[in-house]
């Protein structure tokens, strides 16, 4: 059963807990059209927000934190390696952001494909990539994911169907489009979730990516992380609406529109997106409002937002959130600091392994010029 609402006046919809989980605010709301599983979501937020204490529960969250974790402590040891001039070029760090990649790709099958743009340092950790591999990677060393050839930006993983991080903004986009209509093409049970920041959102491609995607009702999932700042321009400079997620209506496309600092709940979210797809239902425009701790890159001091403004955000840490998740349930705080230990140590071998491996050859620089298999 497919239902449609469209500027229905908030007086027409009795149930107040739909309100409350949208935060609205204005007299109307525009919401695109929708599977019965996502509508059942939406009514009752509730089944999504107040997760039980199982132990399978608290397992799962286990591992989340775990993955959320490593991509914090991987990310301040590339941040160390760089200002000590290991790592050069562009490096954008994930800090801040942990719970939109882990509870995203937590959504995700082993056949389903990731777009990623280029903050892709988390996403890539989230998927499993081999953390040694993309630290030699950032230090430009041959035993590097993409050989060395890619850096920060450009991580890529075929037998992981991670299909890169991509340096042009919003450029990735249409390219999510092609490998989702490959995949329906084909006839292939696989979704693509595709990464992209709000300032990608002034694109043309996304416009275009969505567009195709609506037309073709193609198993694509497009997240905005909106982190509030396109590089250093806030969002109220650039975006003509507060919410991303309400473009969908032009395409006649699902939306949803979510706080990113609750794991579980990105990820259950996701999910629905993602099986929604996954039944030949069509794409949805996703938005996860999130908050970035450090500078848009490792050369940006960040001096456009104030102390109080980071202050504020960090409140709503996402590893803090899940910790205390942990500590009220079955999970002792000597277990999660013995977590963290293993976790540092893992980096420090990443980022040994790194520095000990060797540079590519010159010979390298003729190598991929023209097509090869990969």
């Amino acid at each position: 059963m497919k239902v449609r609402f469209l500027f229905y006046e908030k007086k027409f919809l009795s149930d107040p807990i739909f309100w409350n989980f949208f935060q609205v605010e204005t007299k109307s709301v525009c919401i695109s059209r929708f599977s019965e599983d996502t509508l059942r979501l939406f009514s009752k937020p509730n089944s999504m927000i107040n997760h039980s204490k199982t132990k399978k529960e608290t397992l799962d969250l286990f591992e989340l934190y775990k993955q959320m974790l490593l991509i914090r402590r991987f990310e301040e040891g590339a941040a160390k390696s760089y200002s000590t001039g290991k790592i050069g070029g562009f490096c954008h760090l994930y800090i801040g952001q942990e719970a939109v990649g882990v509870g995203s790709i937590a959504a995700l099958k082993e056949q389903d494909y990731i777009v990623s743009t280029y903050r892709d340092h988390g996403h890539a950790l989230a998927r499993g990539l081999d953390p040694k591999a993309l630290m030699a990677e950032l230090f430009g060393k041959k035993t590097g994911i993409s050989k060395g050839y890619g850096g920060s930006m450009h991580f890529f993983d075929k037998n992981k169907r991670f299909m890169g991080g991509h340096g042009i903004v919003g450029g990735h986009i249409s390219l999510a489009a092609g490998i989702a209509y490959a995949s329906k093409y084909k006839n292939e049970d696989s979704v693509t979730i595709c990464f992209f920041g709000e300032g990608a959102a002034n694109i043309g491609s996304f416009h275009e990516g969505m567009n195709l995607a609506a037309i073709w009702k193609l198993p694509l999932v497009m997240i905005c992380e909106n982190n509030h700042y396109a590089m250093g321009t806030p969002e109220y400079r650039a975006l003509s609406v507060k919410d991303v997620s309400v473009r969908a209506g032009a395409y006649d496309i699902a939306r949803d529109h979510i706080e990113g600092d609750e794991v579980r709940k990105v990820r259950d979210h996701v999910s629905v997106a993602v099986e929604r797809a996954r039944r030949g239902e069509g794409p949805t425009l996703m938005e996860i409002s999130t908050y970035r701790f450090r500078g848009h890159s490792m050369s940006d001091p960040a001096k456009y937002r104030t102390k109080e403004e980071l202050d504020r955000y960090k409140k709503s840490d996402p590893l803090l959130k899940a910790k205390d998740d942990l500590l009220h349930s079955e999970w002792k705080e000597e277990e999660l600091e013995k977590l963290d230990i293993d976790i540092q140590t893992q980096v420090e071998e990443s980022i040994r392994f790194a520095d000990q491996s060797e540079e590519p050859p010159l010979g390298w620089l003729y190598k991929n010029v023209y097509a090869e298999d990969v």
